[in-house]
């Protein structure tokens, strides 16, 4: 009894398992979200692309970087021109010569987007973002033009950058988050372009930015039923069901790994 008693008043071992279960939990929500070339090879793989070009840009002859970004911009006077170079180039540069913030823009939407989508349908949102709200801009830049609302020399501003690209895989990552993420996804969205509109007052992105946004709300319908798809399929090499060397612990114990990761993609 005098025993019993002792050990009455320490943590004992479901205690003890439940504080390692805790710590387990949150290794595993921290590493699944960690950009890696197996799980984001469209996000890391356009972020090395991005940082030579801004690189390029620092250390290169102003004149020739002046050159090449005019060669890629999509601005009317090159879509009309050259359109398929205009819209494949224009998103190889950042506006402006600092990278860093792009590393945290991508972290947080595209790498996120590709691993509940995979990196094909990841990179099929940025390109219907960046060529939709390109498109649409430009051509609202052409009409002015046409009117008499703007001078001609509107045809021929620089227009680079890969904003467009991230506020559509933002907009469709918000779909795949639950009501209280999506919201704050969306208002975070809303607030950058408001402040961007008020700010800047260039008709461009003023247009672009929304259209890039809500072109990956289009996308909800089909990105959701296909993170539901990925959420399903086993791990290759795994049999469905519980492994012989994973035993049943009893209620209340953490569940086995590939069970974790499957409720971490939905959060």
């Amino acid at each position: 009894m005098a025993g019993l008693r002792s050990g009455a008043g320490r943590a004992g071992p479901p205690y003890g398992m439940l504080r390692h279960g805790l710590r387990v939990w949150v290794v595993d929500w921290l590493l699944a979200r960690v950009p890696t070339p197996r799980r984001n090879p469209f996000a890391l793989g356009y972020l090395a692309v991005v940082c030579a070009t801004t690189t390029f840009a620092k250390l290169a002859d102003p004149g020739l970087v002046l050159r090449l970004q005019q060669a890629s911009s999509s601005d009317a006077h090159n879509l009309l021109q050259h359109p398929l170079r205009a819209l494949l180039f224009s998103g190889f540069w950042v506006a402006g010569t600092i990278w860093m913030p792009y590393l945290w823009a991508f972290a947080f939407t595209v790498a996120p987007l590709e691993r509940r989508v995979g990196p094909g349908r990841a990179a099929a949102v940025f390109a219907a973002g960046h060529v939709g709200a390109t498109l649409l801009s430009q051509a609202v830049v052409i009409a002015a033009v046409a009117d008499g609302r703007l001078a001609s020399g509107a045809l021929d501003h620089l227009d680079i950058g890969v904003s467009y690209g991230v506020l559509a895989s933002l907009g469709a990552l918000a779909g795949l988050l639950r009501p209280r993420g999506r919201l704050l996804a969306l208002g975070l969205a809303v607030t950058l372009i408001v402040q961007q509109i008020a700010g800047d007052r260039d008709l461009v992105t003023g247009i672009g930015h929304p259209a890039a946004l809500l072109a990956g709300v289009a996308l909800w319908g089909r990105l959701r039923r296909t993170a539901d798809r990925r959420l399903c399929r086993p791990e290759p090499g795994r049999r469905a069901g519980r492994r012989r060397s994973e035993p049943a612990g009893p209620a209340g114990t953490s569940a086995p790994a590939s069970g974790r990761a499957a409720l971490l993609d939905r959060m």
